[in-house]
Formats: C-alpha cells, structure tokens, sequence
C-alpha cells in the first residue's frame, strides 16, 4: 500500500486535532474528487512499519484527539490489509484516541453486505473505527457548510453503535 500523505495537526477532518492519513488508490472516483491525484494506487510514498511508528507517536500528546484515515479509498481491499497494523496499533497502545474514516463507499450497501462476507479485513477494520463517513462525493450535492463532508448525500455513521443496534445510528455534532 502506498499513500498520498500524512498531515499532522489536522483539524479539516474530524473533531479536535487529529492526525490524518491519505491512502493512495480509489476506484470511485468521484466528479470534483478534491484528491483526485490520490487515485492511482502507485502514487506517493511506501506505507511502512517505520510509518505507522511515526503515526502512532504523533498521536501521543493530550491534544490530539485521534486519527483520521481517508483518501484515495480506505476500504479499497489492499488499503484494507495496509491499514490494519496501524488501526490494530493505535486501538491497542491508545484506546482512548478516536478513529475516524472517510470512504466513498456506502456502510450498508457496500461495506456491510458486499464486503464483509468476502474479505476477513473488513469486519476487522470496522471493529476499530468510531467513526465513518460514508458515500461518495457528489459534486452536485457540493454543500460547504457541512461539518467534516463534502456532499449531503454523505452520512456520518457511529460504527459500533449501528454495528451493535443492527442499524445506522448517525453522528451527533450537538
């Protein structure tokens, strides 16, 4: 897995201050996609365990609230097993940091039915993450004041909780 960038200090991609990760590789992609250098898969730099070392320790400090993983595509199946280490690493040594992820893909259609019978990864990866914003983007739902999406077709989704419940409990940003 390769990916695009990694932005420290972020505060454009989930609440508080988070570290954010942009996987390389999308097959979406979306009108108006505002990474669309991030679709080629071969684009940017080696995802490595010296990276996610480097990950891992930039979310240490109290003020950092958690980690963003977007894109690219996070849930493409190669990002899947890319990511894992990292989610698995900074679940295990910072619990209480959250993780939020951004993927074109939509959690019940796609994620829930299509790939989580076909590849382990998926259901793994959806037990570490808070939160998931979901959907791709469409640039004719293009809406600048929603909170941490670009299009209203996107939802903000509470993983464990609708993992739990056996249905979509939405983000509360009250």
């Amino acid at each position: 897995m390769n990916y695009a960038e990694i932005k420290y200090c972020d505060i454009a991609n989930g609440p508080g201050v988070r570290t954010s990760i942009f996987v390389s590789g999308c097959t979406h992609r979306c009108k108006g996609c505002f990474n669309e250098i991030a679709w080629d898969f071969n684009y940017g730099k080696p995802f490595t365990e010296e990276t996610i070392h480097e990950i891992t320790d930039s979310l240490k400090p109290d003020y950092i609230t958690g980690l963003t993983v977007l894109g690219g595509e996070p849930f493409e199946h190669v990002n899947q097993i890319g990511l894992l280490p990292l989610l698995e690493r900074v679940r295990k040594e910072l619990p209480h940091k959250s993780i939020w992820c951004f993927t074109g893909y939509l959690f019940d259609k796609d994620i829930l039915d299509k790939m989580c019978p076909q590849w382990p990864e998926t259901s793994r990866m959806l037990s570490l993450i808070d939160v998931l914003v979901d959907g791709p983007f469409v640039e004719e739902k293009k809406d600048l004041m929603l909170k941490f999406k670009g299009s209203s077709n996107q939802r903000t989704i509470m993983v464990q909780e609708s993992l739990e419940a056996g249905e979509i409990i939405l983000y509360n940003f009250d």
